[in-house]
């Protein structure tokens, strides 16, 4: 198949859309199609990359370090005609997204799309008043709802997101398609002894303290702000603990200052943004593996760290019901003694579990051939459909 991935994000940004849609290109080209991806321009990206084509594109006007494309591009429509395309599978809803469903539409092609990030969690970038709150609210639920029941098939990570989406009124076929990562990037026997050692030296992390981690995205819907809040009275009697957070992100100077505020300068390390390909020795720096975040479609970040051999302890989460085994590889928390319980049990107590193997192969199940492969099968199924739209033009199939 010739396939069109249409994404507003992509490598090397770090965030999970950008993750997912570079993963699926290359595992579906090692599966032998021919796949295309059409998004924003950004920096640090590669000189030449291989079927990436870049649109010009600005910082979103309220999330500055996320960027959009602009709209319809005549010059990349010319090129995209000549492609001959098979299927278009969007991963956005904004500028790229509709871009794709021009050329699906003009190109009479099946359209398939994924729904990764639940807007009415991110609203608050939007209104600063809760009555404006729940209309913008309203909107993104109403906004999901038209996106995905103008495709022909949709598809989420989670069962999570599938039932909220019904919720929306979606009345399209719904597809629950784990995003898959590179296992082998986050094994523990993938760096050495003496790399993790520098990198600790690095942030003054002494061999004997016990690193609660969290990485990603530094910001409101997080919620890392409960975490640090509930520090002063955890660390007060454990005086080997320290909170590294890699990541950068709005919060983030709030966050800084709040520790600073706190007089926990010493205990918390913020390493700020790192290069995607490095997050993996990143991992290695924790012992366990902390979040307290409400905005998860399926937490990469999870699955990561568990690849990683980190058990978990997070919020409790409806996204977490397929990876976290209480007392096997981590803990979920819905109040603040939970969360000392299970990083005390992790951490101190519990020496009988282990919980970094229970963790490792819990995961073992979202590998990147597997999520292509499920993908792949719905490409297969939509294409497989009686259409409105059955014979496209015969474009030029010559390499652009």
């Amino acid at each position: 198949m010739n396939i069109g991935l249409f994404s507003e994000t992509y490598y090397p940004e770090i965030n999970g859309v950008a993750t997912s849609v570079y993963m699926l290109k290359a595992e579906l080209e090692n599966r032998g199609h021919n796949v295309y991806v059409f998004t924003t321009t950004t920096p640090g990206a590669p000189e030449y990359e291989h079927n990436v084509f870049r649109v010009p594109s600005m910082p979103f006007i309220f999330i500055s370090e996320r960027r959009v494309g602009l709209f319809y591009q005549p010059k990349l429509a010319h090129i995209i005609k000549k492609l001959g395309l098979d299927i278009i599978h969007t991963h956005t809803e904004f500028s790229l997204g509709i871009f794709g469903r021009i050329m699906a539409r003009e190109l009479r092609l099946p359209i398939v799309h994924t729904y990764h990030t639940i807007y009415e969690d991110y609203t608050h970038y939007l209104t600063h008043f809760k009555a404006l709150d729940r209309r913008a609210k309203a909107f993104a639920r109403t906004y999901s709802k038209v996106c995905c029941n103008t495709v022909e098939q949709v598809i989420v990570p989670t069962e999570k997101t599938k039932e909220l989406l019904m919720t929306y009124s979606v009345h399209k076929d719904i597809s629950v398609v784990p995003t898959g990562i590179d296992l082998s990037k986050f094994a523990r026997n993938h760096y050495s002894v003496e790399d993790v050692k520098a990198l600790k030296m690095k942030y003054d992390i002494n061999p004997q303290d016990k690193v609660l981690l969290y990485i990603g995205r530094v910001s409101q819907e997080k919620n890392i702000e409960e975490i640090i809040n509930a520090m002063p009275e955890y660390m007060k009697n454990r005086e080997s603990v320290k909170f590294v957070i890699v990541g950068s992100g709005p919060a983030l100077e709030k966050l800084e200052n709040l520790v600073q505020v706190m007089g926990l300068v010493e205990r918390f390390v913020f390493t700020g943004s790192q290069p995607w390909d490095t997050i993996g020795l990143f991992y290695q720096l924790g012992d366990v593996f902390i979040s307290a975040s409400r905005s998860e479609t399926q937490g990469l970040t999870y699955i990561e760290a568990m690849a990683s051999g980190l058990p978990i302890v997070a919020r409790a989460d409806k996204c977490l019901e397929d990876i976290l085994e209480e007392g096997k590889n981590g803990y979920s928390f819905t109040e603040t003694q939970g969360l000392f319980h299970g990083l005390d049990q992790i951490l101190f107590l519990d020496k009988t579990t282990n919980y970094s193997d229970n963790a490792v192969n819990k995961v073992k199940k979202y590998s990147t051939q597997e999520f292509a492969y499920q993908v792949e099968k719905v490409y297969q199924q939509v294409m497989s459909r009686d259409r409105v739209f059955c014979k496209r033009p015969d474009y030029d199939t010559k390499r652009i």
